[in-house]
């Protein structure tokens, strides 16, 4: 678990599953491979695969070691959905997080169909679970706004849009069952303008449903000199937080012999499927 997230909407990063493929216009300068990559063949490093998708089931246990009631951002690394990772470990994340239940998970994703299918069968026991926040990607209307549909037909307390990059003006969305979006711009080398009417329509329509709103970043090649306030101000809502009490060392314990043992026996067939490279499409 990386402490001291330098994500402004977030504590923490808790990376079971490492690596990704490209499915959308949204992931073209994904800053996630950028930096793994970096490090494709350095002995011992945690990214010597670079970004190809692999399990990291010795990480499982992780937000039960973690005393500190903390927000998570689940798989900032990868996607919990994504078509190469099985089902049964998927739900072994998810009981970890319902497990966990003083923390807040944020688990984002751009795969929304099967976050969908999933938390309608597999993944219905944490549909009362306030503290896991779903969440799905929207860079576009074409790719994006559809993502918005499935993730409010799946049952989850708390729903979430990270738009972000976001790459043209999304018109109007339909915030019914949304409970928190963030928007942001794309940042570093090649990043694709974005333009302040995109980002007023977002913010003007969330004020109207009533939805928390947070402004993460203009973006840019130098995002720390474009900084984050919009018309003077800096927008910083969240949902509603559920405070629970850290549960002491003994029972923390206790909860993490378990994981460990239902992934050495329970998911010892679990496997990386083979992950095929879908063509972004600009």
């Amino acid at each position: 678990m990386a402490l001291g997230s330098a994500i402004e909407w977030t504590d923490a990063t808790w990376n079971p599953i490492r690596g990704c493929t490209k499915i959308s216009s949204g992931c073209a300068h994904c800053y996630a491979e950028t930096f793994a990559e970096r490090f494709r063949g350095v002995p011992g490093h945690p990214y010597e695969q670079g970004f190809d998708l692999r399990l990291v089931p010795e990480k499982l246990a992780e937000p039960l070691r973690w005393a500190k009631a903390s927000m998570i951002f689940v798989n900032s690394m990868s996607d919990l959905f994504h078509e190469g990772v099985d089902d049964d470990y998927i739900v072994a994340v998810t009981r970890v997080m319902a497990r966990a239940d003083w923390h807040h998970f944020q688990v984002l994703t751009k795969r929304s169909e099967r976050l969908r299918d999933l938390l309608e069968t597999k993944l219905r026991f944490v549909e009362k679970c306030r503290h896991i926040w779903w969440g799905v990607s929207v860079e576009n209307q074409k790719q994006g706004l559809p993502r918005i549909g499935d993730l409010r037909r799946a049952p989850a307390p708390v729903r979430f849009l990270s738009i972000e990059p976001l790459l043209e003006d999304l018109g109007r969305i339909d915030l019914r069952g949304i409970h928190w979006v963030i928007v942001g711009g794309e940042s570093g080398a090649g990043a694709r303008p974005m333009k302040r009417e995109w980002v007023v329509s977002i913010r003007d329509q969330c004020k109207r449903a009533g939805v928390p709103f947070f402004f993460k970043q203009w973006g840019g090649v130098r995002k720390c000199e474009t900084g984050r306030e919009l018309d003077d101000k800096t927008y910083d809502g969240f949902p509603e937080l559920v405070r629970r009490p850290v549960p002491a060392a003994a029972i923390r314990q206790a909860a993490i012999g378990e994981v460990d043992e239902l992934y050495g026996k329970g998911l010892s067939h679990v496997r990386v499927r083979r992950a095929r490279a879908i063509a972004v499409r600009s």
